[in-house]
């Protein structure tokens, strides 16, 4: 699919740009009946936007945070997303539908988080990986081929098992917001800018999408 590409010279520009670009958004259907649906991803590569995010003019009332994907692991433990995506937003009233990774049967927690999902996302954020993963899809994991569900368990991978939105809940997004940053993601930017679906990011289509790097991301 088509990304548009924005530079800035660091991260903490690229992340106040993103949290301006997600208020935007989120004003854009202040007005309609329906709350503004965006979905988070894990990993670190949101905390500086949600913090920024949570100083901007949202009607937080109106809008329902998602998460992108989970590691399988205590609610306690500091690898959990949810404990930093509650962290960032704690001085919101947004609320966050968790994805259920404590649940006895993970594979009934990931139908009913599918369940959950609304029929579009007004924004979902994307991270990528060295190796080019997003969201928990990543290289040669059988969760990568799941069409037929919205929401899957990924195999072990670095620390846990995953549980991750697949392609088809992605397709979903009307709007994506990759945040890319760092000089071990230059290979992998460059593979998700030529449209290359050797990695799981280059598989992503959804309604829009926007990437937002930083400089030293950018393969020269």
């Amino acid at each position: 699919m088509h990304h548009e590409l924005q530079v800035f010279e660091n991260v903490d520009a690229l992340a106040h740009a993103a949290a301006q670009f997600t208020a935007q958004r989120a004003q854009l259907v202040r007005t309609r009946s329906d709350p503004f649906s965006f979905a988070v991803s894990g990993g670190k590569s949101p905390w500086l936007m949600l913090d920024e995010l949570a100083q901007e003019n949202v009607a937080w009332d109106h809008t329902v945070i998602y998460q992108v994907d989970e590691r399988v692991v205590r609610e306690d433990s500091d690898l959990r997303n949810l404990k930093h995506l509650r962290k960032c937003l704690a001085a919101t009233s947004a609320p966050i539908e968790a994805m259920g990774v404590n649940d006895a049967d993970l594979e009934e927690a990931c139908r009913h988080y599918g369940e959950l999902l609304p029929t579009n996302f007004d924004l979902v954020h994307l991270g990528m990986g060295p190796d080019g993963h997003c969201a928990s899809l990543v290289p040669n994991d059988p969760v990568l081929a799941v069409v037929d569900r919205l929401v899957a368990l990924s195999g072990p991978y670095q620390d846990s098992r995953r549980m991750t939105l697949t392609y088809p809940a992605l397709a979903r997004a009307q709007q994506l917001l990759w945040l890319v940053s760092g000089e071990d993601k230059r290979e992998a930017l460059a593979k998700l800018l030529e449209g290359d679906t050797s990695i799981p990011a280059g598989r992503v289509e959804a309604g829009a999408s926007l990437i937002m790097a930083d400089r030293t991301a950018i393969k020269s």
